[in-house]
């Protein structure tokens, strides 16, 4: 594999530096791993800076057309990180524009993955809590790991998880979501696959191959067709029936009349593979 790696100043009382999140770029699909085992792979505010960063640079670079978001073992990610926040409690506001910071930072990364071009998938090994879960349910996809377990504990410390329920609540049922948030309780991945919060459960030792393969299927589709159809899914969600209807009818015509369209369906006719490259004419 072909790698790249964002190294970045962490320690900044002695100065090491610190992979806070590594990049690596295989062809067409983009590997970030969140590489800070020792906070538990935590969203503190600087993995955030990182990560949208990353996000933001792939979903404007052409090349890219998948992006996975993995972890170091053992934890995929713990939520954002308490002792960074309770440091903060030492500020002159008791901690309000760092917190303010903080959850306002991150909620703009999730949104950040539902509004990129490119799609985005997890890659979850290991625990997902709190934010990490958020994170898992605001991709695109979701691929466990059999060890996987997830859980939004936030009301176990007195710290309702609000923000990771705005993703929570817009993948799985209401009552699913509310017993993980009022208990606080952890479930495994098969459970999770049972409510919808990841599509795939596979073994360890498998999971990486199992995305990647996954990545590569999806990367192999037109990119354009794609990103809008991805733009549009987010889109018609929330609408009511007939605007969602009124919508889809519409980018479904204006996909018609694009060259990808034209090529794909001549190449069904023909019984041939398409051939993608119009998309970098």
């Amino acid at each position: 594999m072909q790698g790249n790696s964002l190294e970045k100043s962490m320690n900044k009382n002695n100065n090491e530096t610190k992979v806070l999140l590594k990049e690596e770029l295989d062809e067409n699909i983009l590997r970030l791993t969140l590489n800070d085992s020792e906070r538990r792979n935590a969203l503190s505010l600087e993995m955030i800076r990182q990560m949208s960063d990353a996000i933001q640079n792939a979903s404007l670079n052409q090349k890219i057309k998948v992006i996975i978001i993995a972890a170091i073992a053992p934890t995929f990610c713990a939520g954002h990180d308490l002792k960074e926040m309770t440091a903060a409690r030492k500020h002159s506001d008791q901690g309000c524009a760092f917190y303010a910071e903080l959850f306002s930072s991150c909620s703009a990364l999730m949104q950040l993955i539902i509004n990129s071009p490119k799609p985005i998938i997890a890659e979850v090994s290991g625990v997902a809590t709190a934010a990490g879960c958020q994170l898992v349910a605001s991709c695109d996809i979701a691929i466990a790991s059999d060890q996987a377990t997830f859980a939004t504990p936030g009301v176990n410390i007195g710290l309702f998880c609000s923000t990771p329920m705005v993703a929570l609540s817009r993948n799985i049922a209401n009552k699913h979501a509310m017993e993980m948030l009022l208990t606080g309780e952890m479930i495994d991945a098969s459970k999770a696959k049972e409510i919808g919060l990841v599509n795939h459960v596979v073994e360890e030792s498998h999971l990486s191959a199992r995305t990647t393969k996954l990545a590569a299927l999806i990367a192999s589709k037109s990119s354009v067709t794609v990103s809008l159809g991805k733009e549009t899914f987010y889109r018609q969600l929330n609408q009511p029936l007939n605007e969602a209807y009124k919508l889809c009818s519409e980018v479904m015509t204006h996909d018609m009349l694009k060259d990808e369209a034209k090529e794909g369906i001549n190449a069904f006719l023909n019984k041939r593979l398409p051939d993608w490259k119009i998309e970098d004419e």
